[in-house]
């Protein structure tokens, strides 16, 4: 009879330029005391960050098989590693759809039997060994050679001690979701108190342009300074905004249910295009401009961004040039394919299109008042009103967030449509769009619960681009 044996594999991949020179790493750990046991990296040429995090799993599992030849089914790996990528879809509850991905995930699987590996994912920062292997097996391939275990100095970047993996307690729903973490600070609590948890409170889960510069900061909120007081005329009930996702949300937190995971809508406004520098009426009656030199290193920024975060589950563009290029940039970086929803285009500034405001106050002072003073008023020449916008987004919100419930999805659209989600989701009035910055290739994020209620957790990050 096979002894059963544990053991933790964290491994990690990387490269330099994605694709460039690439190289993974990984390190078989004895959960008891921490100690690695084995480690592997190699150098593997011109490949993506997710092909050499992949080669970085399937050398962590190999290196754990041939450690214990003679454990059979009884040998149980945890696997921990940074990428979310990796983890959901072997896992099983993402779809593997790039086609680089599959023989690789196909080849992990066939390592040891699905149910001897279970797979976590973990922070960048709890990962420093295999990281450390990883870069020092493209350091040896940058220098014309392959990654030699005698000279490595990984182990001296690890924790002196890891948490047993048997300690912890069973994650339910994607790794690092809010539910997830809830379990367990609600697990924590009830030990602390030497009880179970409450059985009827919070429940386990499971248990039983500006407008391209425009209606924003970059013309708009500038215009407030020149423009008369009543350009932040209050709402009336003639004019009510849209209102949230259908049910009546709770408030307080006597008797909130335990909702699950929300379907969190993470907001990249499209990087820069010739117009946006300029400060000019960019909207979807215009010209359709492409992403400029400096648009696209923001979008492959933004990519790389997402690639290291490794949330994002789905990504749905507006139709616009300017943001199909940038999704497909953070796509082509997740193997994601991307969705198109007409509803998250931008404002059509009608005659306004391709002017700064201060060329529009000159040609069009009454009607850029009047635009300024009410939500339901168009721009000139028949473009769409505040109003008309933000009726537009909120049933594109509806739509999404229905479809996408519990689930992380990339939303590159817009300045108008951005500031439009974030001001339904704070309840506030309309006039609060001309009190928000948004930059290219910003990111913000809203976050939307089974009960109706929505959480602005970000606004306008571009930590990223720096």
């Amino acid at each position: 009879m096979s002894v059963a044996r544990q053991v933790v594999v964290e491994a990690d991949g990387g490269s330099r330029g994605n694709p460039g020179p690439a190289g993974y790493g990984a390190v078989v750990i004895d959960p008891a005391t921490g100690e690695p046991l084995a480690e592997a990296a190699e150098y593997i040429g011109v490949a993506t960050n997710n092909v050499a995090e992949y080669r970085g799993l399937i050398a962590g599992l190999t290196a754990a098989k041939a450690l214990f030849p003679d454990a059979g089914d009884a040998l149980r790996v945890h696997v921990r590693m940074d990428s979310k990528l990796v983890v959901e879809q072997m896992s099983g509850r993402w779809k593997i759809k790039h086609p680089d991905m599959k023989p690789l995930a196909a080849r992990a699987a066939a390592i040891l039997p699905p149910s001897s590996v279970t797979y976590e994912w973990i922070p960048r920062a709890q990962n420093k060994h295999a990281d450390r292997l990883a870069n020092e097996a493209m350091d040896a391939g940058r220098d014309g050679r392959q990654w030699e275990a005698s000279a490595s100095t990984a182990a001296l970047d690890a924790p002196s001690a890891r948490t047993p993996s048997t300690t912890l307690p069973p994650v339910q729903g994607p790794p690092g979701d809010q539910a997830a973490g809830a379990a367990r600070a609600r697990a924590a609590l009830a030990a602390a108190r030497g009880a179970a948890a409450p059985e009827g409170l919070f429940p386990m889960p499971g248990a039983a342009e500006t407008p391209e510069a425009g209606v924003a900061a970059e013309t708009a909120e500038a215009s407030l300074s020149e423009a008369p007081a009543e350009a932040g005329g209050e709402p009336t009930d003639a004019h009510p905004a849209p209102q949230q996702p259908a049910g009546t949300p709770q408030t307080g937190w006597g008797s909130a249910p335990d909702l699950g995971a929300p379907a969190t809508l993470v907001l990249l406004r499209h990087g820069e295009t010739a117009l946006t520098p300029e400060k000019r009426f960019s909207g979807s009656g215009g010209t359709d401009p492409e992403l400029s030199a400096v648009g696209r290193g923001q979008a492959e920024r933004a990519a790389g961004h997402f690639a290291a975060l490794g949330t994002v589950q789905e990504i749905v563009s507006s139709p616009l040039r300017r943001c199909r290029e940038t999704a497909a940039a953070v796509a082509a970086r997740l193997g994601l394919d991307v969705r198109i929803d007409e509803g998250l285009r931008e404002t059509d500034f009608g005659a306004w299109e391709g002017l700064t405001f201060g060329e529009v106050r000159e040609r069009y002072g009454d009607d850029l008042t009047a635009w300024l003073a009410s939500p339901d008023t168009a721009p000139t020449g028949g473009g769409e009103s505040f109003a008309e916008v933000a009726e537009r987004v909120a049933a594109a919100r509806d739509r999404l967030v229905a479809r996408y419930a519990g689930r992380t999805v990339l939303l590159v659209t817009h300045v108008t449509p951005i500031k439009t989600l974030v001001r339904l989701a704070l309840g506030a009035p309309p006039e609060a769009l001309f009190r928000m910055e948004l930059s290219a290739a910003s990111v913000s994020t809203v976050a939307y619960y089974g009960d109706g209620n929505a959480s602005v957790r970000l606004l306008n990050d571009t930590s990223h681009l720096r």
